[in-house]
């Protein structure tokens, strides 16, 4: 029996924080996570940020310490990361916003555009359908939030939920001040315009929501292992010959179809962000298959077939 022992320096200062004795062989990250808790309860699993060289990057709680690059006497370093919060509760929380801040501006309340008669209801059904398609765009969201989705990482700084709440708040408030202004016109081609623009929408929900199943069954079991993730028999999922990340490219197609509903200048341009950062995320992803799987499919790019 190979016991080890384990002592843990501050990342910055290099001073001695505890010196754990006889830890097991096969003892996981996590559970060195939890004998430094116990010593430490202000720093809980998900504050500590546990590394083997200060500057590099985090061990994941599966890793098992004799399979680390270490000698039976191990130096690791802690970091702090600061309060942190669910990332399920993140979701709730910048989801639920936009939902009800819209209703604010499509119910036309007096503080929003005046008391004149002519502010209280909208001519045009495609405000009535924009306010059904955005609402039903975050009441999925919140469905997937509860019941689908599987978060490889359980948590996340606190001080980024104000930053990602106003994103998602007041970019729903501009968008609904607009689409439901009383001065608002409706898109150029009218119906033709808008029915195609639902249908797309419709499609990419679907689309958005089965790679988001598709993925979640890869770690039904629990684990929190990065698997290649394959098409199935859900036609929506053959995105997946030729993106890494098809979420994030339905999720683009349901803000472009949007946008070619309302036909609104401030819809487009937070599409546009979206784009942009849903391509950064995907790069990411992208970068991270390609460098833990040798055998990752070649033909895929990152959100857009044969171009990015």
């Amino acid at each position: 029996f190979v016991s080890y022992q384990v002592e843990i320096l501050d990342w910055k200062t290099k001073k001695q924080l505890c010196f754990l004795d006889k830890v097991e062989a096969n003892a996981t990250i996590r559970e060195i996570r939890l004998m430094f808790h116990k010593l430490y309860p202000r720093w809980y699993p998900a504050r500590q940020s546990i590394k083997l060289d200060p500057k590099g990057k985090s061990l994941r709680d599966e890793e098992i310490l004799q399979h680390l690059p270490v000698g039976t006497t191990a130096t690791l370093y802690f970091k702090d990361l600061g309060p942190q919060i669910g990332w399920t509760t993140v979701f709730l929380i910048e989801y639920t916003g936009p939902l009800f801040i819209y209703f604010l501006f499509y119910f036309r309340m007096p503080f929003v555009y005046g008391l004149d008669e002519r502010f209280t209801s909208s001519p045009h059904p495609v405000v009535n359908l924009a306010c059904i398609c955005h609402s039903f765009h975050y009441i999925k969201r919140l469905i997937e939030t509860l019941f689908v989705h599987r978060f490889s990482h359980g948590t996340m700084p606190l001080r980024n939920i104000v930053k990602n709440c106003l994103y998602y708040w007041g970019f729903a408030a501009w968008l609904a001040y607009y689409i439901n202004h009383p001065l608002y016109t409706p898109p150029s081609y009218g119906k033709k315009q808008i029915n195609f623009a639902v249908i797309m929408f419709l499609l990419c929900e679907a689309g958005n929501f089965s790679i988001h199943v598709a993925l979640s069954d890869l770690r039904r079991n629990g684990s929190k292992t990065r698997k290649i993730p394959y098409p199935t028999k859900n036609p929506f999922t053959w995105l997946f010959f030729f993106v890494s990340c098809p979420n994030y490219t339905y999720e683009v197609g349901t803000w472009i179809s949007f946008t070619i509903m309302t036909q609104c200048v401030p819809v487009g341009l937070f599409t546009l962000l979206c784009f942009i950062q849903m391509t950064i995320w995907a790069k990411d992803k992208h970068c991270t298959y390609l460098r833990e799987f040798k055998d990752y499919p070649s033909l895929r790019m990152p959100i857009i077939p044969f171009l990015l």
